[in-house]
């Protein structure tokens, strides 16, 4: 199913963690998607946008996955009724409601959920064993028959994470004993191993391959019921994978580690001095293009191809790595050490490199036109793996003239965040004039909401920093609302609230997307870019997915809402 530029689409943002039931294991999971798919289709929306939803690593963010196929465990369902396999009286065992209350109370606490799951998921696994695994049953058969499928990328993912728990569950492969440092010499190693232990970590292997399992059954279920009602499920493709990823570990040949792909220094993010000076370092290995395209992009096809087995459309994050990836010649570990280092002192350390555009920066026309052939045939590629799947560009930051009539040119839409968007004065550019083919969203899951935006605004004013910058910012929230005769209220109110909401709705996108935090006007945020904080990739809604329809307040937001993506056109088939 190709959705058509020709209907205007509006929905929400809201990463899966954040989602709250009442009967969740202290994170958001399958079942929580698929009550938010009620809802959206109960407000007349047809998009609801995930983050990543791979399997993360020990920082949790969803942009540093050990996988960049295989799916996070903890977004799994896991409840008797939606795993056969898993008894009522092992799960009842293995959840009390003391444990329960702990961890349905507040943001994620990430170790004692994924303890929690995996320990479900170890006794449903072992009944499915029992039951199905050497017989000739319809679950047999389809698990097999999954293993069959994925088998190009599955193999070395189910090895890469015993290796993990023989590890202390370290995903730096680099400092695993040399023998388990490549798939070629890890089966090697252990066909070298007594027959009990090669048993052993068999058995291991096949219990990963049962997650994935499970996994993916839900996963794609999950879509046909947002098939069936119209809500349209977008998901997230990362440019990068991270550097102690399966994906590196098994891949060698397609990653170049010596370098470390990140962003260049820039305005909108000034969370820390090195990001100021240096940029941001987000350790992601780059890719070998040349050798890439000798294998025709097969990794890359087969990424693609994984994603549209679960979502109708999907974001590609940092499309502009594509055509050039801001480069370091350390990982982010040394960040400290070349902080308080000169351009000289730098590249002294590192043999004469320094931070830049890979492969070429864009100061000059031929730099300028290699770049841009490089994105367009590597996304040439992208498109026709993804089928029918809607491909959408992140492509903020510092955006090379090139890229938006290259994405034009092949129909992918580009982003248009309106406090990123201004005219020479600062103010906000004319929604109106966004291009069609373009996804508009107030803020991303890496920018405060608009509420907590206006409440910091007032607050350096009351405290003296940078007053004339702050007024000038809530004059351009509100002129950019429609709201020019008024003078900027000092709370984030309903009727600023409306207003705003109805002109991005009424911009000339193809697509609007809210956060659902601004759809609520709430004030947390899921992440601070450059930061490391147990507060990124942590927070939870307070209410349920219940209580955004029984509580007044939040039904009232709700119901505002979709009458903004009504009154422009956004409610495809309601």
């Amino acid at each position: 199913m190709k959705l058509s530029a020709d209907q205007s689409l509006a929905g929400i943002l809201e990463p899966v963690f954040a989602i709250r039931t009442e009967n969740d294991l202290g994170i958001g999971d399958t079942d929580g998607v698929r009550q938010m798919i009620d809802w959206c289709h109960r407000h007349k929306l047809n998009l609801l946008q995930t983050l990543p939803i791979n399997e993360i690593s020990d920082d949790n963010s969803p942009y540093n996955a050990i996988s960049s196929l295989a799916i996070e465990p903890t977004t799994i369902a896991i409840t008797p009724k939606f795993i056969p396999d898993l008894s009522p009286k092992k799960f009842h065992e293995l959840t009390p409601p003391e444990l329960l209350a702990e961890l349905r109370a507040g943001p994620v606490n990430y170790p004692k959920v994924k303890r929690l799951k995996r320990a479900l998921l170890e006794a449903a696994f072992k009944n499915f064993l029992k039951r199905h695994f050497n017989r000739e049953t319809p679950r047999a058969e389809a698990f097999r028959a999954f293993m069959i499928e994925n088998a190009e990328w599955l193999s070395d993912y189910v090895l890469f994470r015993v290796l993990m728990e023989q590890n202390g569950g370290l995903p730096a492969w680099d400092r695993w004993p040399q023998e388990q440092r490549g798939p070629g010499q890890a089966r090697s190693w252990l066909l070298g191993l007594p027959e009990q232990r090669r048993e052993e970590l068999s058995h291991q292997q096949l219990f990963f391959a049962y997650v994935q399992w499970i996994a993916f059954t839900q996963w794609q279920q999950v879509k046909a019921c947002g098939s069936a009602k119209q809500v349209y499920l977008m998901g997230d493709i990362p440019f990068g994978v991270g550097r102690y990823s399966a994906d590196a570990w098994a891949n060698r040949a397609i990653f170049n580690l010596d370098w470390s792909g990140g962003a260049p220094p820039e305005k909108t993010f000034k969370v820390d001095p090195f990001t100021e000076k240096w940029g941001q370092n987000w350790g992601i290995p780059n890719y070998r293009w040349d050798e890439l395209r000798r294998q025709n992009y097969a990794w890359w096809r087969m990424r693609v191809g994984n994603i549209q087995k679960i979502f109708h459309l999907y974001r590609i994050d940092h499309v502009l790595g594509f055509f050039r990836i801001y480069s370091f010649p350390w990982t982010p570990d040394r960040n400290a050490e070349f902080l308080p280092c000169t351009e000289v002192e730098a590249a002294e350390k590192t043999g004469g490199r320094l931070p830049g555009f890979i492969p070429f920066p864009d100061d000059t026309d031929g730099h300028k036109a290699a770049n841009q052939s490089q994105g367009e045939e590597i996304l040439r590629i992208v498109l026709e793996g993804s089928g029918e799947t809607t491909v959408v560009a992140e492509d903020l930051g510092c955006i090379p003239e090139y890229v938006p009539p290259t994405l034009e040119k092949l129909g992918i839409p580009g982003f248009r965040i309106p406090m990123l968007f201004r005219e020479q004065d600062g103010s906000y550019s004319d929604p109106s004039c966004y291009p069609r083919l373009s996804l508009a969203q107030p803020a991303t899951h890496d920018h405060p909401p608009l509420a907590a935006m206006w409440i910091e605004c007032w607050k350096n004013i009351a405290a003296g920093i940078d007053v004339d910058h702050n007024r000038k910012e809530l004059r351009h929230m509100t002129d950019f609302a429609g709201l020019q005769k008024e003078d900027p209220p000092h709370q984030f109110d309903d009727h600023l609230h409306e207003a705003f909401t109805r002109t991005v709705m009424k911009s000339s996108s193809w697509l609007v997307v809210f956060q659902i935090q601004d759809v609520l006007a709430q004030t947390e945020r899921f992440n601070t870019p450059g930061s490391v904080s147990e507060k990124n990739w942590s927070h939870r809604l307070t209410p349920t997915v219940k209580q955004f329809d029984t509580t007044p307040e939040l039904l009232a937001k709700a119901i505002t809402f979709t009458r903004a993506a009504q009154e422009s056109g956004r409610t495809c088939g309601r």
